[in-house]
């Protein structure tokens, strides 16, 4: 039986605790529901417009309103397909990993000594942070490309505590 005033103690490695991890994906406001509705909508008046053409003689013109709803189509699969792609980002004290998962499934790591990396940033004054980077040991990685400016100035200053926190190294902490 529990008493709840036990401490509970981790085994694990302190260097391997994360200290921040991120999933980023590309937003997209429709979802496949949503997909659905409107191919339904576009379908039907394509098809309706279609048919008074049709009547009216003009049966070329129908087969286009086909073709319509098939580019429509082709575009938002297109969409749906590079909405697959990801980075994750995690923080260890003992390491910082970048994970990108292009929309075709290609897998590109890298990784990083948190203690080495410096946050760099190209700040546009009217539209705001254009691009985040990673720089270590000359190199030069573009993070958080699927983000906005004020996500990014977000993840910014989130990614540059997390970097702090691991130069600093895994504290003692009796009460966790």
């Amino acid at each position: 039986m529990s008493t709840g005033n036990e401490i509970e103690r981790s085994d694990r490695d302190p260097r391997d605790v994360q200290i921040f991890s991120a999933l980023l994906t590309p937003h997209r406001s429709l979802n496949r529901t949503g997909f659905l509705a409107v191919m339904l909508f576009v379908s039907a008046v394509s098809f309706v417009t279609g048919l008074v053409f049709l009547m009216m003689g003009a049966w070329p013109v129908f087969g286009f309103f086909g073709l319509d709803v098939l580019v429509i189509w082709w575009a938002f699969k297109a969409n749906f397909r590079a909405a697959r792609a990801s980075e994750e980002i995690v923080i260890t004290p003992s390491e910082l990993r970048v994970r990108r998962v292009s929309h075709r499934g290609q897998v590109a790591e890298w990784t990083f000594n948190p203690l080495w990396v410096r946050l760099d940033q190209e700040i546009d004054e009217e539209y705001g942070i254009e691009h985040l980077y990673l720089i270590s040991r000359g190199s030069r990685l573009r993070i958080a490309g699927f983000l906005g400016p004020e996500e990014k100035t977000s993840f910014y200053n989130a990614l540059v505590g997390a970097l702090n926190a691991a130069r600093r190294g895994p504290t003692y902490n009796p009460v966790t």
